[in-house]
This record gives C-alpha cells, sequence and structure tokens, in this order.
C-alpha cells in the first residue's frame, strides 16, 4: 500500500477531486498554502495500492495543468525597501507536486 500526497493549485482542486471520484479514488483535501508565492494549494492524501499508483499518477497528472501567471515580487528581506520598485515577472504555477510514500500499515475503523 502507498500513501499518494499530491499538492496542487486551488484553480485544479475541484477538477482533480471530480475526476479521482469519478474514477473510484478516495482522498482527502486538505488546504494548505505556498511558500513561494504563498498562494491557496489543496493537498490530496491518496491511499492506494501498489497495483493502482500509476493509475492514479494518470488521473493527476491530466487535471492539474502548469500555466503562466504574472506575480510581482514581494519586497526583499531586510536591507532598505525605499529603492525597492517590484516589477511583475512571469512565473509557471500549476502542476502538481506528489509524493509517494510506502505504508507500514492501514486500519479503517
Amino acid at each position: 500500500m502507498k500513501l499518494v500526497v499530491a499538492v496542487v493549485q486551488d484553480k485544479d482542486s475541484n477538477r482533480l477531486s471530480n475526476a479521482l471520484v469519478k474514477d473510484g479514488f478516495r482522498a482527502t483535501k486538505l488546504a494548505s498554502t505556498g511558500g513561494f508565492l504563498r498562494a491557496g494549494n489543496t493537498t490530496f492524501m491518496i491511499g492506494i495500492e501498489d497495483d493502482r499508483v500509476e493509475e492514479v499518477m494518470q488521473v493527476i497528472q491530466a487535471n492539474c495543468k502548469i500555466r503562466e501567471q504574472m506575480v510581482t515580487p514581494v519586497s526583499p528581506m531586510g536591507g532598505t525597501t525605499d529603492s525597492y520598485i517590484p516589477f511583475p515577472v512571469e512565473v509557471q504555477v500549476g502542476g502538481a507536486a506528489v509524493f509517494v510514500l510506502p505504508v507500514e500499515r492501514f486500519e479503517h475503523f
């Protein structure tokens, strides 16, 4: 058994949740916040049999897309902000960060 932990952008959360349910996967959703952009994310925890890991990975990949977004960087840490003028920059957001962890024991009460 494995635990799949997928951190996805909020924009992809509902689409992924619906696709997981449609394909018979049970998942727990947790609200989370990304460190780099400080934007909302959703973390899915999915307990899955070893032989279905690739199947759930395909569902995640099909429903979580990387996109370009303009962001304005936060002010620099330390130093003076008197001369700091933030200019928007384009960064890639979205997609999914997925971790697959072994599960030593699983109980359902």
